[in-house]
């Protein structure tokens, strides 16, 4: 049996979320362990994967938080690092449809530090699918060794990767002269519609999914928020719909999509090289079950996802 283990390479953010305080001179924050590859840990370790998370772990009190967040849902740290940096930090200001703004505080932060050295000894013979993006591939000195372990890996695994733009804390036009090189990496490209409309302003979609295919990537999904996905297997395109929930915020939405999506696809064999077995059927299957997993961290404060049970109950409930 090919191995199931995902591996997953980035940040821990801590979220930090305003809220109501005592006078109208104070600020009260209320800080939650986020980072879009550290919620896709979580959120795959929660559904039974096994998962392993290589991250540059602080030993302050965020690095702490972080760590017991991560080992309580069963991610595997054997290989994270323990930074002297400090950790990075996010405060998140919600609207009313609950849609997170960030202000980064994130200079010279633990997550961007990567050396070559540190990545070199990581063993891939379990590993059906790395999984990268977000900060970590365009945040500087870090992102050149990131890139590299990538490269060397993607003759072996499966490789997936969620842009994650981020264009408070970095140029958009870092992401788009990465882009292409990316997809020449990557077998799995996600990426959120907002992503896409910075990215390519103006490109319809299915545009976009032409590209990003003549770049390499073979698999292309583009989540819509409410409306679903937008899935793209080597051209041929199927629109997935939304699960219906009652949203108390977005945060970390994307990254549990991510998680049900290669769950799916690992639980089913089809992880650990090029998606040369992967049909449009197994598409469509996993972009639903990503949903679901979607929509119940949408259904609950900050970026909190489901565990396996919940999924099942939602199974024999047929609801969210």
């Amino acid at each position: 049996m090919s191995p199931r283990q995902i591996t997953v390479l980035g940040e821990c953010v801590a979220d930090a979320f305003t809220e109501p305080a005592n006078t109208a001179n104070e600020l009260a924050l209320r800080v939650l362990p986020g980072g879009g590859p550290a919620n896709t840990a979580v959120a795959l370790a929660r559904l039974g994967v096994p998962t392993r998370f290589l991250a540059r772990l602080s030993g302050d009190v965020f690095g702490r938080m972080f760590r017991a967040h991560l080992e309580a849902s069963g991610v595997d740290l054997s290989d994270a690092v323990a930074a002297a940096e400090p950790s990075t930090l996010a405060v998140a200001e919600l609207d009313a449809a609950g849609q997170a703004a960030f202000s980064f505080h994130a200079q010279n932060t633990a997550d961007w530090q990567w050396t070559p050295g540190e990545l070199a000894g990581v063993d891939l013979t379990e590993t059906a699918c790395v999984h990268t993006g977000s900060l970590a591939l365009v945040s500087e000195p870090g992102a050149a060794a990131v890139e590299e372990f990538l490269a060397a890996a993607s003759s072996r695994v499966t490789i997936s990767i969620d842009p994650n733009v981020r264009p408070l804390l970095v140029d958009p036009e870092v992401y788009r002269a990465k882009l292409a090189h990316w997809c020449g990496l990557a077998d799995i490209l996600r990426l959120s519609e907002d992503d896409l409309g910075i990215l390519l302003p103006g490109t319809p979609p299915e545009r976009a999914c032409d590209l990003w295919h003549a770049a390499g990537a073979r698999l292309v999904v583009i989540t819509l928020g409410a409306d679903g996905a937008l899935a793209s297997l080597d051209g041929r395109r199927l629109l997935v719909s939304g699960a219906a929930t009652r949203v108390v915020d977005t945060v970390g939405a994307g990254d549990s999509f991510t998680a049900g999506l290669l769950h799916h696809l690992g639980a089913r064999g089809l992880l650990g090289g090029r998606l040369d077995a992967l049909g449009l059927d197994d598409v469509a299957e996993a972009c639903r079950f990503g949903a679901q997993v979607a929509a119940l961290t949408c259904s609950v404060a900050g970026p909190n996802p489901p565990w396996r049970n919940q999924l099942e109950q939602l199974a024999t409930t047929g609801g969210v």
